[in-house]
């Protein structure tokens, strides 16, 4: 079966047919594959696991600034039971440039904590 162009539509209502603009926007953007070339936007999840094992500390302090200038608006964070990482994410929650956007942290267990982030502005 034949698909009809504007030009076999035109025919069969009269010449004074002019297509709507997202017709012609459509069929530009299929023409010109372009779902294809134009990435999508990342979509961030509302929730966020980032966990600190095996990182260094400046590691943890970049992953812990990414989940802050992230869409989440919570957030789980794994620091481990012992070590400086749980100490330092505190200290970091509390007293740090991000700390205005952290609403809360609460302790889940004995190594990691729930993050209640306020939203982006």
């Amino acid at each position: 079966m034949k698909q009809l162009n504007d030009k076999d539509i035109a025919k069969m209502i009269g010449e004074d047919f002019f297509p709507d603009e997202n017709s012609v926007q459509k069929s530009v953007r299929q023409e010109l594959h372009l779902s294809t070339r134009i990435p999508k936007k990342e979509i961030t999840p509302a929730h966020i696991t980032i966990d600190f094992h095996e990182h260094t500390e400046e590691e943890a302090w970049n992953m812990l600034v990414n989940l802050v200038e992230s869409d989440a608006r919570s957030a789980t964070v794994i620091t481990g039971a012992s070590g400086i990482l749980k100490i330092k994410f505190q200290q970091w929650a509390r007293d740090s440039i991000i700390s205005p956007r952290i609403l809360s942290f609460t302790p889940i267990n004995n190594g990691s904590f729930s993050v209640k982030l306020k939203k982006k502005q």
